[in-house]
């Protein structure tokens, strides 16, 4: 017999792979960045967001806060490991003012967790209450994780490119944001289903976006390219015209 604990755990696996997705769609754009070695016009608040936000799901699923929550606390706590990852990139390629605010924004996120932890657990004596205590900040840490590519949103309807909004990010932001709210329901948790539920509208917003500025994108991108070899090739003709005008100049010097 199939019963709603099997349910929770098949609906949970799926929500692991999705969101371990969901955590790795940004590679194509770090390997950019590798290449580049610059961040460009990347944003690091997805990444802070969901920095924090592994890491108060990692602790709500502790078994002495919210019991039987070891799938939200494997996929958070490799979650929690990917965004070090990416967040150690931009303070390698960002310059030093953006750098500076990265690490001030990180060292407040560890203290906040660090903090919430030593008094959840020395001061809530039941696991009733940590789990409404540790649950209702994570409820706010999973909302602005969602809306954290608002910034990039507003970029994109400012300059209609979505360039530097990563498709993959935005579609498993909104699997991801399906899959949990559906995992929050089996057996019901607010504190799962509330933020979920707003994350699975705010990546459906982005899907469209994406597909309303594409078209506008690769002819931007497409001009801007052919912009660039007609500076390369003035640049090339140039230099000749100038290599040329120098041998003219030498051969009179001979004559001479």
């Amino acid at each position: 017999m199939f019963s709603k604990d099997d349910a929770r755990t098949a609906v949970g696996i799926i929500g692991n792979i999705i969101a371990l997705t969901l955590f790795l769609s940004p590679a194509p754009a770090f390997y950019r960045i590798l290449n580049k070695k610059s961040v460009e016009q990347y944003s690091p608040m997805p990444y802070l967001a969901t920095f924090v936000n592994c890491g108060l799901w990692v602790l709500y699923g502790q078994p002495m806060v919210h019991p039987h929550s070891t799938l939200v606390v494997t996929i958070n706590g490799t979650g929690f490991v990917i965004e070090v990852v990416y967040l150690s990139l931009f303070l390698i390629y960002s310059d030093r003012k953006k750098r500076l605010r990265l690490v001030l924004i990180l060292a407040a996120e560890c203290l906040f967790m660090a903090v919430l932890a030593l008094l959840v657990l020395t001061l809530a004596h039941s696991t009733k209450l940590r789990s409404a205590i540790v649950g209702s900040i994570c409820m706010v840490g999973n909302i602005m994780m969602y809306a954290s590519p608002l910034a990039v949103m507003k970029l994109v309807i400012t300059t209609r490119s979505v360039e530097f909004m990563p498709f993959f990010l935005s579609l498993f932001s909104f699997l991801n944001g399906v899959s949990w709210t559906a995992y929050g329901l089996v057996r019901f948790d607010p504190f799962i289903v509330a933020p979920n539920g707003m994350g699975s509208l705010l990546g459906l917003a982005q899907i469209i976006l994406y597909a309303t500025f594409f078209k506008s994108t690769k002819r931007m991108m497409a001009e801007r390219e052919a912009k660039s070899e007609v500076v390369v090739a003035e640049k090339a003709s140039a230099r000749n015209a100038k290599r040329s005008n120098a041998e003219i100049q030498n051969s009179h010097v001979v004559e001479v």
